[in-house]
């Protein structure tokens, strides 16, 4: 059964090593051209520990910072896992069945330009491929992906001029047979309005 091996994949997550790809750019910025302090809390998500303090035999599915919402059966495969873009940790979405979400709220300063970056990376592959994935800044839908086979960990920057004093940033995922992974989410304060990366599928609606 899918299902199971679907489960059978959740257990085997603490050993199994995620590949991915790292791009080295030069990162070298003037102090004008700095961007702010980071706003985002845990966006790393390496502020909880791997495993589950309630089940020594499962990985964590408190994520400090972030709020969950959905079904408790598509929620409960939201977990931090050891398949990290960066550091040790990342976050693997893996609801069953309907679209799950997580979310936070971070102070803004309205008519200021902010960037948001993160990570995507998944490991499901056709004939077992059914996942979907959207990212929204304060409601507005900014990503939308759909069936999104072996993929190594992938940038996405997306710009926003703030109209409120705080901005919500929220993802929505649902992966049936493997999962998709989250990383290194971040939001900063820039100077100007950059160039958004191309994130929606044809046909994904």
């Amino acid at each position: 059964m899918k299902f199971t091996k679907k489960l059978s994949i959740i257990f085997c997550s603490l050993t199994t090593a995620f590949v991915n790809t790292a791009v080295i750019t030069n990162t070298y910025k003037s102090a004008a051209q700095a961007d702010g302090p980071e706003l985002i809390t845990n966006g790393g998500f390496e502020t909880d520990s791997l495993v589950d303090p309630n089940n020594p035999n499962a990985t964590n599915p408190n994520i400090t910072g972030w709020i969950k919402n959905g079904d408790p059966i598509d929620t409960s495969g939201t977990r931090i896992d050891n398949f990290a873009n960066t550091g040790n940790q990342g976050l693997s979405l893996g609801g069953f069945s309907a679209l799950s979400y997580i979310s936070q709220t971070i102070p803004t300063v309205v008519n200021q330009y902010y960037k948001l970056t993160f990570y995507l990376g998944s490991t499901e592959e056709a004939p077992d491929l059914d996942n979907k994935f959207k990212a929204f800044i304060r409601g507005d839908r900014v990503c939308w992906k759909k069936n999104i086979s072996y993929q190594p960990y992938t940038q996405y920057t997306f710009y926003f001029k703030a109209k409120e004093t705080s901005t919500e940033i929220k993802f929505a995922s649902r992966a049936r047979y493997a999962f998709l992974y989250l990383d290194d989410v971040s939001v900063k304060s820039v100077d100007q309005q950059g160039q958004n990366s191309v994130c929606d599928d044809p046909g994904s609606e």
